[in-house]
């Protein structure tokens, strides 16, 4: 079965489509799946995970179509399939006013389960922006996400980058909610 080059863009539209990406083994598997196919037993031996563990989460990402086999090879008499993400990036849903942000929870849990040694760069900066400068820092963000997701090579070390740029509720209705 050819390789052929995926779509640029999956929106998530279902509650199959988001169950399937709200789980953080089955984000760890995407990710996994990001540069280049993989089989099973490749998924599970990268994750720790058991192969029935990683068989059975990929059928969920299959069904959902997040991911897809892109090619199949006998060895043994068995069926090897290569599974790679059904696009180059999935877009979720607006988790909407108090919503969770599935992919926030999954950066958090990812970098938490970082070795500390490790090196890291993380930084909270509090910006007082007009909509243009707020527009024009999204834009130059991504455009550096985008910049560097083009000089990857799946030969080296994963990195993860997480940026979101929001504009927090209003003290009073903060303070309002912690009470």
């Amino acid at each position: 079965m050819p390789t052929d080059d995926p779509p640029e863009t999956f929106h998530v539209t279902t509650d199959e489509q988001l169950r399937a990406v709200s789980n953080l083994t089955r984000h760890r598997i995407m990710a996994v799946l990001r540069f280049e196919p993989a089989t099973i037993t490749q998924i599970a031996e990268r994750l720790g995970l058991a192969k029935g563990s990683s068989s059975y989460h990929v059928r969920l990402l299959e069904r959902a179509g997040l991911v897809k086999v892109v090619r199949t090879r006998k060895v043994r008499g068995v069926t090897e399939r290569y599974y790679a993400m059904a696009a180059r990036a999935i877009v979720l849903p607006d988790p909407g006013e108090g919503g969770p942000d599935v992919l926030m929870r999954h950066a958090v849990a990812d970098l938490e389960a970082a070795p500390v040694d490790s090196e890291r760069h993380v930084q909270l900066a509090h910006l007082r922006l007009t909509g243009e400068q707020f527009a024009e820092l999204g834009a130059r963000l991504q455009a550096l996400a985008d910049e560097y997701r083009e000089l990857s090579d799946p030969s080296l070390p994963d990195a993860s980058l997480v940026f979101a740029l929001f504009q927090p509720a209003p003290r009073e209705q903060a303070e309002g909610d912690a009470k």
